[in-house]
């Protein structure tokens, strides 16, 4: 043991004598009442970056708790106490903890929570965590392993930091991430208004991604950015992107099968089959699946025996124009005045008819 640690553990023991003495005589003193004096108390020997907890099992779980990054977290914004969350450490000496080891710790104090936020309780309960813990994945993401200990902080100030705390158990799907364009606007760029983990899995009630239904209801998450025409026009970017999908074959399909089969699969395409679901590429990026020169290969992965003037019949998500796409363009015009012509003739010529109809039989009486 070095000399420095040596000196701060006699003085944390010193420290913890002193500490007992001021509090009122007894067996076993009770923490002070007033939240800024109990945590204070609590700060005398937790703010010791050596304290630790030790289980039989030979893990261990660190104690130090920062004074600054308490303080500035959510619980202590509102006040709350160390014996809140920790109840049975109200008193000194604190009773022995008898927990095997440092996971069974950890969940047991997890359902502290639960206790004091019912609503995400709720919710956490038909979430994909909450399925394989109860399958005795115990390893599993519980509510400190997400939102940590005692840093607890809001959702808006952890966006930026929310996939690198998903990474701790999804480090391959972060890799892929960080490729993206979302990424880099969000990470390096500090941009909120771009997509994280938690908008398309959700904080708490998070789904199966392996679902048929979360498939063919994903279009809609990335409508939930892309058909919004407030958002999209901060940044220039289309809204026809959403609108042609949903229009085109493939999201024509898809969105019936949402409507009266969700539970069915189907393989139609949906957006992360073209522009990947985690490592989303710029249109302009060279490595993009959809752009064109890689565009062939990204069919192929549904039409094996698409040919190189294959994704010349698509329009990619823009609205035909007589300028880019005369053919298509001429098409759609020609429905759009014939259709509504011919239905509005036989319209017409109902009522021409049945007014003729009804003149004749009053004639006749």
């Amino acid at each position: 043991m070095s000399i420095q640690k040596a000196v701060q553990r006699t003085m944390a023991v010193l420290v913890i004598v002193l500490v007992s003495l001021c509090w009122k005589s007894g067996d076993s003193p009770v923490l002070a009442q007033e939240p800024a004096q109990e945590n204070e108390l609590c700060f005398t020997c937790h703010t010791n970056p050596d304290l630790a907890i030790e289980f039989p099992d030979g893990t261990s779980l660190n104690a130090h708790v920062s004074r600054e990054t308490y303080n500035n977290s959510v619980h202590g914004q509102e006040g709350m106490t160390c014996g809140g969350c920790h109840p049975d450490h109200r008193d000194y000496p604190h009773a022995e903890v008898k927990d095997p080891h440092s996971r069974t710790y950890t969940l047991a104090l997890n359902e502290t929570c639960l206790e004091c936020h019912p609503d995400q309780a709720e919710r956490v309960q038909d979430s994909i965590h909450t399925r394989f813990f109860n399958e005795g994945k115990t390893e599993t993401a519980v509510c400190v392993d997400c939102h940590g200990a005692h840093g607890t902080v809001s959702l808006s100030k952890a966006r930026i930091d929310i996939a690198v705390t998903c990474r701790k158990c999804h480090s391959d799907i972060y890799d892929e991430y960080s490729q993206s364009a979302h990424y880099k606007a969000l990470v390096e760029e500090g941009n909120t208004d771009v997509p994280t983990c938690v908008d398309c899995h959700g904080v708490h009630s998070i789904e199966d991604p392996t679902t048929a239904r979360f498939r063919l209801m994903s279009p809609n998450l990335c409508g939930g950015c892309h058909a919004d025409k407030e958002l999209m026009g901060k940044y220039d970017v289309s809204t026809d992107v959403f609108e042609t999908y949903v229009a085109d074959f493939h999201g024509s399909t898809v969105t019936l099968f949402e409507k009266q089969s969700p539970d069915a699969p189907t393989n139609k395409a949906v957006c992360y089959d073209c522009h990947g679901a985690h490592a989303i590429r710029a249109v302009d990026d060279p490595e993009s699946s959809v752009i064109k020169e890689n565009l062939l290969v990204t069919c192929q992965k549904c039409h094996p025996d698409a040919t190189a003037n294959f994704p010349d019949s698509w329009t990619s998500h823009y609205q035909p124009t007589f300028d880019k796409q005369p053919l298509v363009s001429a098409v759609n015009w020609f429905y759009r005045i014939v259709i509504p012509a011919t239905i509005g003739f036989m319209g017409l010529y109902v009522v021409i008819d049945g007014s003729r109809r009804i003149r004749n039989k009053f004639r006749k009486k």
